[in-house]
């Protein structure tokens, strides 16, 4: 068999299966949704990792979340600093991040309650659902 009558096999094999591994080169991947997710988070206006998750189309992927941030916040110009933990919580430690994303959120309006955390009823972003 040639490398393109492989090739041929294998978009057969895969044009019935949602689970195909060989998927479109067109197919947006977590790591693009999560960057355009959090590119629409709002100013003054905070999302959880888990929400950034489910609204990506993987609600469990929190850490893959955390992982995308980590590695793609600079080169995306995203606002990192307006993704907290499901607690309203900056889950930075203090002296690796923390003041700095309090600094940013602060800047922005967003309010902090006396233990530190964000009140998410106020401000977390609540984005319309296209259906």
């Amino acid at each position: 068999m040639s490398g393109i009558d492989t090739l041929d096999v294998i978009i057969n094999a895969c044009a019935n299966s949602e689970n195909c591994y060989f998927r479109s080169m067109a197919e947006p991947t977590f790591h693009s949704k999560v960057v355009a997710v959090v590119k629409r988070i709002p100013r003054g206006r905070v999302a959880t990792y888990g929400q950034i998750a489910g609204l990506a189309g993987s609600p469990r992927a929190a850490r893959q979340v955390v992982r995308t941030l980590h590695s793609s916040s600079r080169k995306e110009n995203l606002p990192w600093y307006r993704v907290i933990n499901s607690q309203g919580r900056i889950s930075l430690g203090r002296g690796s991040g923390y003041e700095g994303q309090l600094t940013l959120l602060q800047a922005e309006g967003v309010a902090f309650k006396l233990d530190g955390s964000i009140d998410l009823s106020k401000s977390q972003w609540r984005p319309r659902i296209k259906q």
